[in-house]
């Protein structure tokens, strides 16, 4: 009997997914410039029906391209890390991570206020990220793990408090969320025979 190799993830596919976020973040921000900053009152507006749209539309939206540039490396970086697991796992920790970031924000955030920007997801990769080394206990997903404690351990931490002009709930609702998506992805994990983390052959 021949056994024939596990199937690679798509990793090509979530790669262009994380980019492609990305580009938009950049292009909706130039589109926002150009209309006065009219895009931005499509963010999350707490305990209104309307208000929901942002849940989905905030992660893309930003106060400047400052707060863009802020967003944009953190979240490029350990996008793409996610990334080499595959675009189902790409696709499965944002979608977690929004929804769980935009439904602390709706909920807790203060009334009267419009939340906007990425960091919701950043904060959720990075959980995700760090709690996927921990349940995998693999030497390169505790790697990784680490290094995002490293790099950016301090400032996710500072933006878990709270402060004037920053959604720390959604800092933490999109922390929990990445926790989630770990631990909704780490069954099939560990039944799966297929490298979840590309070797050097």
């Amino acid at each position: 009997m021949t056994t024939l190799p596990a199937p690679q993830p798509d990793r090509a596919a979530a790669v262009r997914l994380v980019l492609g976020m990305l580009a938009v973040m950049w292009v909706l921000e130039v589109v926002d410039l150009l209309l006065g900053g009219r895009l931005d009152a499509l963010g999350i507006r707490p305990r209104d029906a309307d208000g929901l749209v942002g849940v989905v539309a905030a992660p893309f939206l930003h106060v400047g391209f400052g707060h863009l540039a802020a967003n944009s490396v953190p979240f490029a970086v350990m996008g793409l890390l996610i990334a080499v697991q595959g675009l189902v796992r790409v696709l499965v920790v944002t979608t977690v991570t929004a929804l769980v970031s935009g439904a602390g924000v709706w909920l807790l955030a203060p009334s009267r206020s419009v939340t906007i920007g990425a960091s919701g997801l950043v904060f959720g990769y990075a959980a995700y990220l760090v709690a996927r080394g921990v349940l995998a206990r693999s030497p390169v997903s505790l790697a990784v793990g680490a290094v995002v404690v490293v790099v950016w351990g301090a400032t996710l931490l500072g933006g878990l408090l709270p402060a004037a002009g920053i959604s720390w709930q959604g800092h933490l609702a999109g922390a929990a969320g990445g926790l989630l998506a770990a631990r909704l992805l780490h069954p099939r994990a560990a039944r799966s025979t297929a490298t979840t983390w590309p070797r050097a052959g």
